[in-house]
């Protein structure tokens, strides 16, 4: 049974005995409570002692900074050499103050990443994208919207090597999501079933056929603000993609068949 300690942590009295500081508390029983406060609580609790630190780095398998409004580039630097058993990543922010450094750090040291998210960092160039490629090919989950600096070259070298990418957001890349880019993410990510591609004026019918062709899994697909596409995209992905079930076509012009808003359904 766990007594009253008050806020110094002190008197607290355990089965197992009485700890008399915060770092006496049994690890066990120190995961169980940080599985009840906010990330930014965890990582204050990281630096209470050497213990606790490898505790959570050794455990903790998700983390968010999405929070962080001010100097969160220092911090990525700082953190993630010591997380390096993450598997879930969210680094989206508004005030786009992520630099490339922060996340090759994170692909040097993060290498069990499954999902990673970077929304709206445009500072971030192509080299983020090449050394995630390099350091994180387990990852299954990447939403890069709104990260305006990347090329078709860093997107195109990401999907050839992280292959195992089922959930993919590409909203406003405009510079990433040309047509080869998708040929190759048509021909590299058999198990893509989510993309997004609003807002990616420079998409033809030629990447979203190549995406018919390759991606047969794809079960929800956003092309909103694809202007150039024409109803021949529509057609590729009805007869090649059997498990689509939703579609956006918002602002493209030159769609004639059904909706804008095209949901698919199949037996």
């Amino acid at each position: 049974m766990v007594g009253d300690g008050g806020n110094s942590g002190k008197g607290v009295n355990l089965t197992v005995g009485v700890i008399t500081e915060w770092k006496d508390i049994p690890i066990e029983l120190l995961m169980q409570i940080l599985k009840l406060v906010d990330d930014k609580t965890i990582i204050i609790a990281s630096q209470v002692c050497r213990g606790w630190r490898e505790a959570i780095c050794f455990d903790l398998t998700q983390l968010s900074l999405s929070w962080c409004i001010k100097n969160v580039n220092s911090l990525v630097l700082s953190l993630a050499p010591k997380f390096t058993k993450l598997k879930t990543l969210i680094l989206s922010q508004n005030k786009h103050q992520l630099e490339d450094n922060a996340v090759v750090t994170i692909a040097r040291n993060c290498r069990e990443l499954q999902s990673l998210d970077l929304r709206e960092n445009s500072k971030l160039t192509d080299h983020s994208l090449f050394a995630i490629a390099l350091g994180c090919s387990d990852l299954r989950k990447l939403d890069i919207s709104g990260c305006s600096a990347f090329s078709d070259d860093g997107l195109t070298y990401l999907v050839s090597l992280c292959r195992k990418l089922y959930f993919l957001n590409l909203a406003r890349c405009v510079k990433a999501a040309s047509d080869s880019a998708l040929q190759e993410v048509g021909y590299c990510l058999n198990q893509l079933w989510y993309l997004n591609l609003t807002g990616c004026k420079n998409v033809t019918d030629v990447g979203v056929i190549s995406l018919a062709h390759g991606c047969r899994y794809l079960t929800m697909l956003d092309l909103s603000g694809c202007v150039l596409i024409t109803d021949d995209s529509v057609i590729a992905l009805a007869n090649r993609c059997r498990c689509l079930r939703t579609i956006g076509l918002r602002y493209c012009q030159n769609i004639t068949v059904h909706t804008k808003k095209w949901r698919l359904t199949r037996d």
